[in-house]
């Protein structure tokens, strides 16, 4: 459980730095490119990732897979809708479709979404309970 929360933190840390959007002219960003705030709180996740892999809190560490899940859908959504809203100014319809149509998605969402898997498949270890032999009176 620790290995696999370790790795799973790890890949999300390291998914959070990767390009995640292209912007023509202004180049690639990563979470703290796109918003402070968002990459804030994803890094606090990540965070809480670790700790709940050193102290190996199953619980802790299936919580943070699934909020780094909305955090991913959450920015996702708020990339789309921002692209699109930013370029409103524009009044041809077919323009604001091709202009935001330029902002592109990297490949640093895959490297997340492959740290969340580990997180939210973590189980805690089963617990061996090992029957002791009954020994009869007659051989003590």
């Amino acid at each position: 459980m620790k290995i696999q929360g370790v790795i799973g933190a790890l890949l999300l840390a390291v998914g959070g730095m990767c390009p995640l959007v292209h912007v023509p002219i202004i180049g690639n960003w990563n979470y703290f490119g796109i918003d402070q705030s968002l990459g804030t709180i994803f890094y606090v996740i990540v965070v809480l990732a670790f700790l709940g892999a050193f102290l190996n809190k199953a619980g802790l560490l299936r919580a943070c897979g699934w909020a780094a899940i909305v955090m991913v859908i959450l920015t996702l959504s708020a990339v789309w809708f921002k692209s699109h809203d930013y370029f409103s100014f524009i009044h041809f319809r077919k323009l604001i479709n091709l202009a935001s149509g330029m902002v592109k998605y990297k490949w640093g969402w895959f490297v997340i979404l492959a740290g969340v898997l580990p997180l939210i498949t973590v189980r805690k270890k089963a617990i061996v309970i090992q029957q002791i032999p009954e020994v009869p009176l007659s051989e003590v």
